[in-house]
């Protein structure tokens, strides 16, 4: 292999190894810092959450929540293949748990991660082919100027950002009253979203 490309999958391990010994703001952090995140370089979809609840926290497994279970569900995945690092990358925006917020919910992701780390990730994965944007924080990072005035305008426009991105809501159980106010998300976008990935993953 020739290109800019060339050593890059040999030095993601590399990177990984360093971001999980990452505290740049950890005096921020009530549990401490334990960032929780896989890729491998062969990685054709990338799902860009937005940060650690306590379970995953304490598990090391991203998505490893009734969140999670939801996502899949969405995806019409079974958990082996959404683990699988060589298809499918999870990388957050914030890595790190980052606490609860006066009103019992999590504080917002950390920014010091997207800051940091996400293009030199996304440079070691070049065979990304459709990026998941599941909720309000990756959508406004990865969307910039293009994102809506709410995430509902956001998603409903998902066909302007097809086809490197595919913006979802969080899968949340707090997020249980919008579905029900949004039925066309899961009459419509999932059996899209669940075709896409099939599509790539195959």
């Amino acid at each position: 292999m020739s290109g800019p490309h060339a050593l890059l999958p040999d030095l993601l391990p590399d990177l990984l190894e360093e971001i999980s010994a990452c505290a740049l703001c950890a005096e921020h952090l009530p549990l401490g810092p334990r960032p929780v995140l896989r890729a491998a370089a062969s990685a054709r979809l990338l799902i860009v959450g937005q940060a650690p609840g306590t379970r995953v926290h304490e598990t090391g497994i991203p998505w490893n929540d009734p969140s999670g279970d939801r996502l899949r569900r969405w995806l019409r995945m079974e958990r082996e293949t959404f683990y699988d690092a060589k298809r499918i990358a999870i990388i957050p925006m914030g890595f790190c748990y980052p606490g609860r917020d006066a009103r019992g919910g999590d504080n917002p992701p950390r920014p010091d991660c997207a800051r940091r780390w996400h293009e030199a990730l996304a440079a070691h994965l070049p065979h990304i082919q459709l990026t998941l944007l599941i909720g309000a924080y990756a959508q406004k990072h990865y969307l910039g100027e293009r994102v809506k005035g709410s995430l509902t305008e956001t998603v409903r426009a998902w066909l302007e950002y097809a086809p490197r991105f595919l913006p979802l809501p969080h899968p949340s159980w707090r997020n249980t009253g919008w579905l029900k106010k949004n039925p066309w998300f899961e009459a419509e976008l999932v059996p899209e979203l669940r075709k896409r990935v099939e599509a790539i993953l195959g």
